[in-house]
């Protein structure tokens, strides 16, 4: 198997990796260009980012490696929420999401060489409605700082979630599904 790099410091995303069986990957973090055209739909916007990441690890690469680049960001009606600034704003992000609908998008990129595939998932995550004391506990533990929309499923913000239609793992950061299927196209079988 060719070598696999994930351009990317997301330590959730380095988990992910190792849970569907690429335990030897290096890390590489390019500098890149996260603006984006106005008028393009959230799926767009997370594809072109994760594509101009990619463009941009290729020159932290060789050819011959394989590079995985992935862009993840939260949509509520449209509006993106990215990490929040401080303690207030991550009240502000999950005030507004509680107890309704919102979409967490993950732009994906394969590329070896000139051969580059983007692909997007898109998941319906659902908030029960909380209490102004429930969110600020939850603030409290720190763990809504780092991260898009001011929470994390995978850990205590689990238990703000009432449910999703999709994939669980996109919330998180990264469509393993769809990423191992984008593999398969570069000669990366992971059930084989």
């Amino acid at each position: 198997m060719a070598n696999i790099v994930l351009a990317s410091a997301s330590p959730r995303r380095q988990e992910l990796l190792r849970r569907i069986g690429i335990a030897d990957f290096d890390v590489r973090v390019p500098e890149a260009d996260e603006t984006f055209p106005e008028g393009l739909t959230p799926p767009e916007v997370v594809a072109h980012i994760s594509r101009g990441k990619a463009d941009a690890a290729a020159a932290l690469c060789t050819p011959e490696e394989i590079v995985i680049t992935a862009d993840t960001m939260v949509f509520l009606d449209r509006q993106r929420l990215g990490k929040p600034a401080d303690e207030a704003d991550a009240l502000r992000m999950l005030t507004a999401l509680q107890g309704r609908r919102h979409t967490v998008c993950t732009g994906v990129t394969v590329r070896q060489g000139d051969s580059c595939l983007t692909e997007s998932e898109s998941t319906d995550v659902y908030f029960r409605p909380a209490s102004r004391r429930e969110l600020l506990a939850y603030i409290q533990t720190g763990e809504p700082m780092d991260k898009a929309g001011a929470y994390g499923v995978q850990g205590k913000g689990a238990l703000l979630v009432e449910r999703l239609d999709g994939d669980f793992f996109n919330v998180m950061g990264l469509p393993v599904l769809r990423l191992s299927r984008m593999l398969e196209k570069f000669g990366v079988l992971l059930l084989n």
